[in-house]
């Protein structure tokens, strides 16, 4: 397969829409997929899910609602989940949904458990009626279905393909940043048009935040012709923390997250817009801050113990403001490593309003890493877990938050677990 034809697949497969955070999402679309499965009323259901899948959950807010947890994220998916919709499976539910919802989980026919043993992202949903029950699972990618069985026998397996989320990690690793930025330079617009509607619909998501953030805080929305660091940070954090928060807007995710896509987007999108940039080149911009992104994932893992945003998304996009402002490859690269020389270690502890703070600092630092970059200013390869080339960086901050960071899960769990949440 050519490259830009194998780029432009790993796009499509990796950038996709997300209504709400996507760990709880993906366990309502396994849900819903196993409740359009059976007929009659789900009587009992089990949702058993890999430890990341858990911590993303417990404190961020479902879609349309107040409401956090499994629990909730499954209940719902009984009553008002369409599998059809995938990650945006909930787009449909009602006021009254959620009303049924809360009295499922209120019922205490939902339970939820850890599959410790598992390696990658991973969902199991058991759903019973009175006299059927079926079985879902997803693995490696959030709406990745890889297994369905009726009443214990299999319907539906997913046979092995180019199109696995491992195949294309695989795939991508043989890239340089010179393959990115390449395809970013010539890639026609018509097929990138979902780089195109991520740009949209994730400033779609930042306007409303910021709506309505500025007005309960009563602050001033940032004048976008005066600061673009500033006009960078608010657009990023506010989309964060609408979307956490339960906003019933969809948001383009990237790599398995939406915030992800929040942070590989807007920080690109406020300097084109401050700096007077085209949106042509502002989309191929995008582009290339999203190609990294998934690059980078490839080598930390899709969920992990440090925050994508920061070490990923946020790498993406400072290469992406780097391009759109006139940068050199050079340049490109200096600005990924002065990412990674610089705030290679924001540990996740699961997704939350909260985590709007950490896509402040990382849009913050990308647009200074940036404006480093640009004016020739590098953070040395003799310093830290910096190499000689952006691509061993990157390599080198995979095997400190895999390998270096083989426990901090487990303990960043075990922290939250002793909270009422």
């Amino acid at each position: 397969m050519e490259k830009n034809e194998l780029l432009s697949n790993i796009l499509k497969f990796e950038v996709t829409p997300a209504l709400g955070c996507t760990e709880p999402v993906a366990v309502a679309y396994a849900v819903a997929k196993a409740k359009e499965t059976v007929s009659g009323k789900i009587e009992k259901l089990d949702i058993i899910v890999d430890r990341n899948v858990f911590k993303n959950s417990m404190a961020v807010k479902i879609p349309g609602s107040d409401k956090k947890g499994l629990k909730f994220a499954g209940a719902l998916g009984i009553v008002g989940g369409n599998s059809n919709y995938k990650l945006e499976v909930l787009k449909d539910i009602s006021k009254n949904d959620i009303v049924k919802a809360q009295q499922l989980v209120e019922q205490d026919i939902i339970h939820v458990s850890l599959k410790n043993d598992a390696k990658n992202l991973y969902i199991e949903v058991v759903a019973w009626t009175s006299n059927e029950n079926a079985r879902v699972v997803i693995e490696n990618k959030h709406d990745e279905i890889t297994l369905i069985e009726k009443n214990g026998k299999e319907v539906y397996q997913k046979n092995p393909s180019l199109e696995d989320r491992d195949s294309y990690m695989e795939l991508i690793k043989s890239f340089m940043i010179a393959d990115f930025k390449k395809y970013a330079d010539e890639i026609e617009l018509d097929k990138i048009q979902i780089v195109e509607q991520g740009i949209k619909m994730n400033k779609r998501m930042a306007e409303a935040g910021l709506k309505n953030i500025c007005k309960t805080a009563s602050i001033d929305v940032p004048d976008e012709k005066v600061d673009f660091t500033k006009y960078a940070k608010m657009l990023t954090s506010a989309a964060c923390y609408a979307r956490m928060s339960g906003y019933l807007l969809p948001v383009m995710s990237c790599a398995g997250s939406g915030n992800h896509g929040l942070t590989a987007i807007l920080p690109v999108v406020a300097a084109g817009e401050v700096k007077g940039i085209n949106s042509e080149t502002v989309a191929r911009g995008v582009t290339l801050s999203l190609l990294i992104t998934i690059f980078v994932k490839s080598f930390t893992g899709i969920l992990s113990p440090v925050c994508g945003c920061g070490v990923a998304a946020g790498v993406g996009a400072s290469a992406g403001i780097t391009y759109i402002l006139g940068g050199t490859l050079s340049q490109i690269e200096g600005a990924i490593n002065n990412m990674i020389g610089g705030i290679p270690g924001i540990i996740c502890d699961g997704g939350k309003p909260g985590c709007a703070f950490k896509l402040s600092i990382s849009s913050n630092a990308a647009v200074e890493a940036a404006i480093m970059a640009l004016n020739d200013f590098f953070i040395s390869s003799e310093e830290g877990i910096v190499a000689k080339t952006a691509e061993d960086s990157i390599k080198n901050l995979g095997k400190v938050s895999t390998e270096g960071m083989h426990d901090t899960d487990e303990v960043i769990l075990e922290v939250m677990m002793t909270k009422s949440v």
